[in-house]
């Protein structure tokens, strides 16, 4: 494969957030000649679903899945996800590992074979969550909890190292989402003959206070990848304050 061929980017985005959180990347790795798709997960960003009408971690990265589904069976997509958005990867690896050259978790939850998907999100380190809200939704006995970043949290953990227009838009279109936990600890791992096949690299946030610089490192380590940088001087969101580096890393491990 020819090193300047283009690549077809898929990226997905983590909990609260939208599509809109790539908007300094895509335009990054479209002018080196790729392109990227970036997508909704349900509603995230502008897509017109509530949360309560979602159930199930797959009812909420169905977005993702229709993507997949149209990708040619010729076709195989760079699947890059952030924060939450890795276990939305790890879904669709399950589901169309022969459609992804490579998988990028960039400071993102990263399941393996052996525990239920759940696991991994168990082992974040307790945290303050300042004001962020937390709230039921849906059915009660579906035990759904929704959260919704709150402005400190914001500021002081998820994007202390962003610009202050940045703080401003993520504060301006933060939704509510959910890890639905429940759901995730009731499945199966996920297969070494489907997920455990996508070949998958991780990228470090060397300064992150959402998903602290340690629990990266344990995910690595519980489930070996094929690549492994660090950028050490980003923040949880690396799109926003390290997108250079961001699109330098992903061209380096797209080749």
């Amino acid at each position: 494969m020819e090193e300047n061929q283009q690549k077809h980017f898929v990226l997905v985005h983590g909990a609260g957030l939208g599509a809109w959180s790539w908007y300094k990347l895509q335009p990054l790795l479209e002018a080196a000649g790729h392109r990227v798709t970036t997508i909704d997960l349900a509603a995230a960003g502008i897509n017109p679903k509530s949360l309560d009408e979602l159930r199930t971690f797959s009812d909420y990265t169905k977005p993702l899945f229709k993507v997949m589904k149209s990708i040619p069976q010729d076709e195989k997509v760079v699947l890059v996800g952030h924060s939450l958005g890795g276990m939305s990867l790890a879904f669709a690896m399950e589901k169309y590992p022969e459609k992804i050259s490579v998988a990028v978790f960039v400071a993102a939850a990263m399941p393996d074979t052996v525990h239920r998907p759940s696991y991994v999100g168990e082992q974040l380190p307790a945290q303050d969550y300042l004001d962020t809200k937390f709230a039921a939704f849906g059915r009660p006995e579906d035990h759904l909890q929704s959260m919704l970043f709150g402005p400190k949290f914001i500021s002081s953990k998820l994007c202390q190292l962003s610009p202050p227009e940045d703080i401003a838009l993520v504060n301006s279109l933060a939704r509510p989402s959910s890890s639905f936990g429940e759901d995730l600890s009731k499945r199966r791992p996920f297969s070494k003959e489907k997920f455990g096949s996508v070949k998958r690299a991780f990228i470090i946030t060397g300064q992150d206070k959402t998903f602290p610089t340690d629990f990266q490192r344990w995910e690595i380590k519980n489930n070996p990848v094929a690549i492994q940088k660090e950028i050490e001087d980003a923040d949880h969101m690396a799109m926003i304050s390290k997108p250079s580096t961001l699109c330098q890393y992903l061209l380096e491990i797209a080749k």
